[in-house]
């Protein structure tokens, strides 16, 4: 039996159009992006690049669904480094001082360049979030009102980036509230949607998001490799960019150009990942990410209602929240007493079991949850798992402890 419980990592399987727009951009399309003249390659590429911005604006809330505030990058590592590396650069140059303020239950993709960020000179404030790894708001809220009001006129640049939801343990942050918090406090708010993008609705306009950071390969169903950032375009026209380089446009020019999307996105960019990404996101608006979200609670309830009937369900520790809900997803951290979560996830790996153990590149949420420095083991649902599978884990769980 093979059962894939590591869709936090990456979502698997993929939808089936997914791997044949892949493949059908190679073996029958192929130009490059603004980069040629072979006609009806050329205009094919550029129609799919377009259509995949238009699909992510109108999915995840772009503004006025204006599609040329959607960027593509690598993936939501390399856009959070674009958006909070350019942002600190553009404010240092013109003198300021930035702040940035994030939460203890952050990821390595946006923990890691704000320490970076941190050593060369900005202010770091890292909110502690509770046990169940969700951030009060009002712990933001008193934060902003001690000296960190965006106050251009004292040069005062702040910042709020958090994840939308854990990687490790689930817990989905109170967004509308932050949001909210943020607004009045006039403060940019960067969003790293890793988790939550196309498993639960999101629409980053209504929230005033600065910035939308997303990834291809996780909730959106897409390949490995793209991703990107949907941006606020006042936010966007203060950030400088990371990279410069050739963009297919505007090439009289040696400065990077300031338009929108060409801006951000210098390079050739991973075509093949953006009709991947482009057939994904077809498929996620003709099965409703409401449907997926509320199929994915149902599989989540089904593995806490297993849990609890467990024979060894006192020896089973879950962090996080401890049942689905709006502020929950399928993403379950455990530690089953007496068994180390490495070995353990090694041997259901044997028996056709994948999962995830130890830190999860995520190592100031395991100090917030209190699993520091062994970390955990975790099983992450997806949408194409079943409740069959998630009773032949708890099964199989149950022989080897």
């Amino acid at each position: 039996m093979s059962v894939y419980l590591n869709n936090a990592a990456t979502s698997w399987p993929k939808p089936e159009p997914v791997a044949r727009a892949v493949a059908d951009f190679l073996t029958n399309g192929g130009a490059n992006l603004g980069r040629g003249a072979s006609g009806a390659r050329d205009i094919g590429t550029m129609s799919l690049v377009l259509d995949c911005r238009i699909k992510l604006a109108e999915l995840l809330g772009g503004y006025d669904k204006d599609s040329r505030l959607v960027t593509f990058c690598s993936g939501v590592t390399e856009a959070l480094n674009v958006v909070l590396k350019g942002f600190f650069e553009s404010k240092t140059r013109s003198g300021c001082k930035v702040k940035f303020i994030t939460t203890s239950m952050e990821h390595n993709a946006v923990a890691r360049p704000l320490a970076a960020l941190k050593e060369r000179g900005a202010e770091l404030v890292i909110l502690p979030c509770v046990a169940d790894g969700t951030l009060d708001p009002e712990v933001l809220a008193l934060a902003l009102s001690k000296d960190c009001a965006y106050d251009k006129a004292r040069c005062i640049a702040d910042i709020v980036v958090l994840s939308h939801a854990s990687n490790v343990c689930g817990s989905v942050q109170p967004l509308e509230k932050i949001a909210d918090i943020t607004r009045r406090r006039g403060v940019p708010l960067v969003v790293d949607s890793a988790q939550t993008a196309g498993v639960i609705p999101i629409d980053a306009a209504a929230l005033s998001l600065s910035a939308l950071c997303f990834t291809g390969h996780k909730g959106l169903m897409g390949p490995q490799g793209i991703g990107g950032a949907l941006w606020k375009a006042d936010f966007a026209s203060e950030v400088l960019p990371l990279i410069e380089g050739g963009t297919g446009s505007f090439s009289h020019l040696l400065s990077q150009p300031s338009d929108m999307p060409d801006k951000f996105e210098s390079g050739t960019p991973n075509l093949p990942g953006i009709a991947g990404l482009f057939a994904a996101l077809s498929w996620l608006a003709a099965t409703g990410i409401d449907n997926i979200a509320s199929h994915e609670k149902e599989l989540g309830e089904a593995f806490l209602s297993r849990m609890r009937r467990s024979p060894q369900a006192e020896r089973v520790t879950l962090y996080g929240l401890p049942e689905m809900g709006e502020n929950r997803l399928g993403v379950f951290a455990l530690n089953i007493g007496g068994c180390d979560n490495g070995i353990l996830a090694g041997k259901l790996s044997d028996a056709g079991f994948d999962t995830r153990p130890g830190l999860h590149c995520a190592p100031l949420a395991h100090k917030t949850l209190g699993t520091l420095p062994e970390g955990s083991l975790r099983a992450s649902i997806g949408y194409f798992n079943t409740k069959d599978e998630i009773e032949a884990f708890w099964d199989c769980v149950e022989s080897l402890i």
